[in-house]
This record gives structure tokens, sequence and C-alpha cells, in this order.
């Protein structure tokens, strides 16, 4: 079957379904948040892949939901994107409810898999046709929209060239564009880097800075890439189901210390015994041990007297995300050591 003909089927199936315009919104809610979930949950048998977890994102934020795979980050995106029912709990996205109204939830968002949805025998643009049908986009409207993402995403020569023969970058794009291609107000991005060599992710992510520029869209990712979070203006630290952390990046990062002090050594334990009653509580890595320190003025020579034939190496450095969720973890679930 030709694109026209699987144009013409897609409208066919969704007569019924009402026109998505490009300005189309439902009603905002009136405390201008973008999702509100409460307590919500889904369990697998015994499995409480989430658990009784409570998220507010406000419209036009950039959030980011971060965890290791299996701490039930993609399980939360298919509850508030009405793919999953949740098992306790509920939520709101845009306005809608996830349980009563899962219809009005699917017209406000767009939805960007971990596995690309494109068809790979398809050009960029034949794909981009097939979406706007399958939204029941007006003709004029679609091919508007459609050149104005191209320009966005850098893809106006490459509009006629087969999904197949794009780099992996550029397929993520397209998978990008097909998402706010109905103009959504949430957009939810799963993965959206996994497979992504560093180049293809940063370009990425300059798209997906753009498009919120341009169309004020609120963006709620996944990652596990906790580096690449550093943007977001809100994240959510998830374990075991469980939100184990929130706030702003550079806060969160700002609480736990000036810095980080990696020490090199085939004894950890005794390491972590000998600098505790100067550096405080520390953790177990692949290499040795490290330190939070919170004095901005701190030097490594301060620990002169400490260093002994069992410390190889040390190192000090700025700490990140992923210092973070680490500390988090140690503190068993909330609170920061002290």
């Amino acid at each position: 079957m030709g694109v026209p003909a699987l144009l013409r089927t897609a409208r066919a199936r969704l007569t019924s379904a009402p026109t998505v315009g490009l300005h189309a919104r439902a009603d905002s809610a009136d405390n201008g948040l973008a999702v509100s979930a409460s307590r919500l949950s889904k369990h697998f048998g015994k499995l409480k892949a989430v658990d009784q977890i409570d998220l507010q994102i406000r419209e036009g934020e950039f959030f980011g939901l971060l965890g290791p795979n299996g701490s039930g980050k993609t399980t939360t995106i298919h509850m508030l994107t009405t793919l999953t029912r949740p098992t306790h709990g509920g939520a709101t996205v845009a306005g809608c409810d996830v349980r009563a109204e899962p219809v009005r939830v699917r017209r406000q968002i767009g939805l960007v898999f971990q596995e690309s949805a494109l068809d790979r025998n398809l050009t960029v643009e034949e794909n981009l046709r097939f979406a706007a049908a399958l939204y029941n986009m007006p003709a004029v409207l679609a091919r508007a929209r459609i050149g104005e993402l191209l320009r966005l995403f850098n893809l106006e020569e490459k509009r006629r060239t087969p999904v197949a023969k794009l780099s992996g970058g550029m397929r993520r794009a397209v998978d990008v564009a097909r998402g706010v291609l109905h103009r959504p107000r949430v957009l939810f991005l799963d993965e959206p880097t996994l497979g992504l060599d560093p180049v293809n992710r940063r370009a990425l992510w300059q798209f997906i800075a753009q498009l919120r520029r341009e169309e004020r869209v609120t963006v709620i990712v996944t990652t596990h890439y906790l580096e690449e979070a550093a943007a977001c203006d809100q994240v959510a630290f998830l374990n075991e189901g469980k939100i184990i952390g929130r706030g702003a990046p550079h806060q969160l990062i700002q609480q736990l210390g000036a810095y980080v002090l990696e020490i090199e050594t085939a004894e950890p334990d005794a390491i972590l015994a000998r600098f505790r009653s100067c550096l405080g509580g520390g953790l177990k890595t692949n290499a040795g041990a490290c330190f939070r320190v919170a004095d901005e003025h701190f030097t490594i020579g301060r620990l002169e007297t400490e260093i002994d034939s069992r410390v190889k190496a040390m190192h000090l450095r700025r700490p990140d995300l992923n210092d973070v969720y680490l500390w988090l973890i140690r503190s068993a679930f909330g609170g920061w050591e002290r």
C-alpha cells in the first residue's frame, strides 16, 4: 500500500475523532500545573514498580525523572500517558484525569518512546504526513506545521530521505518532531538519547532546548544519564519505585557539598574508618572510597597527617548529579547524612 493510500486509510479510521488544531488546548488547570500525581502506584503482582509517588510539575517546566534501569521511570511515564492504568492513586495531565479522561489526555500530550515509532521505509516528510493524518490534522495546517518542524530541527534537506538512511541522531530528531506535530501541552521523552553517541546526544538536547524556547511546551524526560539532567528546572530521583529526592539540580548539588574527594585504595573499609573523624561518612567506590567536603576552601594538603601507604592517589573535584544520587541511596531514602 502506498503512502497516499495509507493516509486515506488513517483518515477514514479517524473520521469520528475531533480535529486537532495547531493551537488547540484543554482548559488550563487553575493551579498552573502541567502534571499532578498523588500516591500514584503500579503493582505487577507482588512487584511494586511504582509505589505511592507524588509529583507536581508546573506548566513550561523542564522536568527530569532520574534513576537506573528498573527504578520505575518508564512505568511512571506509561501511567501519566494512559498507556497503563494505575493500581492505586491518580494523576492529572494538562488538566485531564488519566483515569476518567484518557482520550482527552492523549490529545494534549506528545510521547517519544525509547524505541523509534518511525517507519524506516518512508521518508522524513512521509512519516510526518502519516502522523498528521493520525491526528486528523487538516492538510493545509499539516503542511505548514511539517515545514516549521523541519526548519526547527535542521531537517529541510532530509525531507525526502528515507528514515533508514538517517543517522541515529537525526532519526531521534524526527521522532521528537513527530511527537510535537500537534502542538501538545506536555511532551514526554522516555530515554530519548539511549544508544546515541555523545555528539548526537548533545545535538538532540540542543534541539529540545530550542523546541522549549519556541513552543513553550512542558518537557518531561526520563534518563539514567544523570549528567544530561543538569539543564532541567526540577528533577526527581527514583529508586525501587519510590521518589528518594527531588529539587532543582543546582540546589541539590550545592546541598551535597563544595567538593567530592576521591581516594584510590585497595582497602576502602580501612580508609573510610581512618578519614571518618575529619571528613565524615563516605562511600565505597570501584576504585576505593569518596567523601563529601563542605568547605569551599578545602585543600588536600590538610589531610597530610592522615595519608599512609594504603592511599594510592587522591582527587578533588566538584560534585554532580551522579554524586547526589549515590548519597541519596546511601542515606536510606531521605535526608542528607551529616
